[in-house]
């Protein structure tokens, strides 16, 4: 059965971003990258070398990926509202605990609470701009 995992992109703050969600989740990062490990790092500018090419956090049996744009080869971050990152979780506590952490610094959108559907669930954008939903799904 295929496995899906959620790709961020950031513009030079992937590090910062995932020590920030590693404080939340706890763990160790699997793999960190950085531009400055490719080959041909010559041509790139030296403010752009530090960038992460590649960095990965597990969080459970899943796995949260990101790298940062490189603008010199013309990347361009787009920050939007097409995609969350959706956290199943198995109490009210650690559901709280999620929103609460990762929240910090961002703009809550739903308050975790009750929702009509049964479940319990809240949703807000980070610090980074990175749209985060929190579910405890009703075990009626």
């Amino acid at each position: 059965m295929p496995k899906l995992n959620t790709y961020l992109n950031f513009d030079g703050q992937a590090e910062e971003a995932f020590t920030f969600y590693k404080s939340v989740f706890g763990g160790e990062f699997r793999m960190i990258n950085r531009m400055s490990d490719m080959p041909g790092v010559e041509n790139l500018p030296e403010n752009e070398r530090n960038r992460i090419m590649h960095i990965s956090l597990p969080i459970g049996n899943d796995v949260l990926m990101a790298s940062d744009i490189v603008p010199s080869m013309g990347h361009v971050l787009n920050k939007g509202n097409y995609a969350y990152v959706s956290v199943f979780v198995e109490s009210r506590e650690e559901a709280d605990r999620i929103f609460a952490g990762l929240s910090v610094g961002g703009d809550i959108e739903m308050p975790m609470e009750d929702a009509f559907w049964g479940d319990y669930f809240g949703s807000f954008k980070d610090k980074y701009g990175v749209g985060w939903m929190i579910n405890l799904p009703n075990q009626h």
